[in-house]
Parts: C-alpha cells; sequence; structure tokens
C-alpha cells in the first residue's frame, strides 16, 4: 500500500501567494490564531488546501492569489532591502509607490549598493529566481579607490577563499582608470553576502561605489534610480515555464513618487 500525497498547496503558500504575507509571516500568523479554513481556526501550517476550501484571515476571506509578477527596481544607494529595520533606515519597500501589490525582493543588494533589484508578487518565483541552479550571472559596475594588477584580478577569477570563505571564480574586466580611482566589470554567479566588497578587500582594494546592472537576463538599462518597471506576462511566463531564457520586453511606466514616512 502507497501513500497518497494530499492534494492541493500548504496554507501558507496560498496565503503568500495571495498577498496576504510571506510564507514565514503566514506561519506566524496561523500559529497565532488569525486563520480560519471553512469556518475552522487553525493553529498548524501543516494542511494543504484547495480552491475548493474558504479561507479567512482575521475574519476576512482571502481572494484569489494573483498571477506571477516581476517588477525591475533601480535601487539608490541608503536604502536596506528589508521590511523592517532595527535602526530605523529607509527601507526599499517603504520607498515602493503606493499603488505597488505585497512584493518581495529576490535576493538583496546591500545599504551602499545600488542599481538592478528584482521584486516578486510571488514566494516561488522568489525562491526560483535565487536559486544558484539557474546559473544567471549577476554583473556589476565596480568603482575602487586606487589601481589593482592584472596579477591581483588573476586572484578574482581563479576563486578566493576570505575569511574561510570560498567564492566562485569571477569574470573580472578592468575598464579605466579616472583619478584616486579604478572601474572594472565584475560577473558573479553565487551572490553571497557582499561578495565582490570582501573580495576586492582581500586583494587590497576598497569599493567605493557598487552597481548591479544586470540579473541574468534582466538589464538595468536606462531606468532611473527610484524607478519601477513591470515586466510584461509574457516574459514573466516564459522565464518561468521554458528552458530558454529569452531577453525580457519591459512596459516603461518610470515612477516619479514621494517617498513613505517610516514604517512602523
Amino acid at each position: 500500500m502507497t501513500d497518497t500525497p494530499p492534494s492541493g498547496d500548504r496554507i501558507a503558500k496560498v496565503l503568500s501567494r495571495a498577498g496576504v504575507a510571506s510564507r514565514r509571516e503566514a506561519e506566524r500568523m496561523i500559529e497565532a490564531g488569525r486563520v480560519a479554513v471553512n469556518g475552522k481556526r487553525i493553529d498548524s501550517p501543516a494542511l494543504n488546501v484547495t480552491a475548493a476550501d474558504k479561507i479567512t484571515v482575521d475574519g476576512k476571506p482571502v481572494g484569489e492569489p494573483d498571477p506571477p509578477r516581476i517588477w525591475l527596481y533601480h535601487k539608490p544607494a541608503g536604502l536596506v532591502t528589508t521590511e523592517r529595520d532595527e535602526k530605523d533606515r529607509p527601507t526599499v519597500f517603504a520607498s515602493l509607490p503606493d499603488t505597488m501589490p505585497r512584493v518581495m525582493s529576490v535576493g538583496r543588494l546591500d545599504l551602499n549598493s545600488e542599481g538592478l533589484l528584482l521584486l516578486t508578487n510571488d514566494g516561488g518565483v522568489k525562491r526560483r529566481l535565487e536559486l544558484p541552479s539557474t546559473g544567471w550571472l549577476r554583473r556589476y559596475r565596480v568603482r575602487i579607490n586606487g589601481s589593482v594588477s592584472e596579477a591581483k584580478l588573476d586572484q578574482l577569477r581563479a576563486g578566493i577563499a576570505v575569511d574561510g570563505i570560498r567564492y566562485q571564480p569571477m569574470t573580472v574586466t578592468f575598464d579605466r582608470q579616472q583619478g584616486a580611482n579604478a572601474w572594472l566589470t565584475v560577473s558573479i554567479r553565487e551572490g553571497k553576502n557582499r561578495e565582490i566588497r570582501r573580495a576586492m578587500e582581500a586583494i587590497g582594494v576598497t569599493v567605493n561605489r557598487l552597481i548591479r546592472v544586470s540579473y541574468g537576463p534582466f538589464q538595468l538599462g536606462n531606468l532611473a534610480a527610484g524607478a519601477v518597471e513591470e515586466l510584461k506576462q509574457r516574459v514573466v511566463r516564459d522565464q518561468l515555464g521554458l528552458s530558454d531564457k529569452p531577453k525580457p520586453t519591459r512596459v516603461r511606466k518610470p515612477v516619479n513618487r514621494p517617498t513613505r514616512g517610516k514604517p512602523k
């Protein structure tokens, strides 16, 4: 006799897809007794639900999930990529337009980094795009203080270990010297925490500006700092459902918006 897997999806996944909260937040809401299925309050996320089930959160019905969507966002320096910050610093999510639905970031850019940040409304999409197995390059324009020899850059090209952390080989091109600074183009596949900054410090130089210009097939292009563009649904379907990775087309809708107040 074989066990038949339960039909449907886990309740936390369904709540995330519906834009209620992230999976972790949804699990906390369930444990707090805020979620009911078919009129019965639940306290464990170990439950599968289907479209036939009626779900409420705080007594309010949960609607049908939105289709997966992806936005390109040009993150300015000075914002943290988090929902809330214990130091009360301005966040990416507080700076987004009020018309945006609840979204999650695909990976992160640190406080002082700029450039392309992918946003999605779907937790499954987030995880898929973050997987190292996708093999997508993250390409950066990197400004360093001083100059660096090709021999030093060859250390990065071969792969380097810093404080016990091994970084995969990087693709590094020396672009130009500009006064006391030099510009490089660096491409990586893993995107570990502060990977480029730490690797540069290991060869004796300091990064004073870092701009992500592409993430796999997605390009920053001429998107203005602070602006958001949503990808066409056809492109999202292609990226999620097919092995080919065509160059995405974009619906250009730069957003000039006031920054929201600090999140409470």
